[in-house]
């Protein structure tokens, strides 16, 4: 079963390639405050259909470079253009 996570594009700059964020709030082991982390993943995009801002669906793959181990799935929500 492949990992589906879901995330914000905070970089588009490179060729079929994403920055996607993956933000979580978890405990802290020892003190127990409600602390935020961040994973960062590569998301290949072959039709370069998601921009910055955009959360989307990505999903766990062969490694396709040095850095990529995921692929787009669907972009969930569009980003808010001004």
């Amino acid at each position: 079963m492949r990992k589906v996570l879901t995330g914000v594009v905070t970089s588009d700059k490179g060729a079929k390639t994403l920055k996607v964020e993956i933000s979580r709030r978890f405990s802290h082991p020892m003190y127990g405050k409600i602390v935020r982390g961040r994973t960062v993943c590569h998301a290949h995009d072959e039709q370069e259909q998601a921009k910055q801002g955009d959360v989307v669906e990505i999903v766990e793959c062969r490694p396709r470079s040095k850095t990529k181990r995921w692929e787009l799935v669907k972009v969930v929500e569009s980003a808010a253009t001004s």
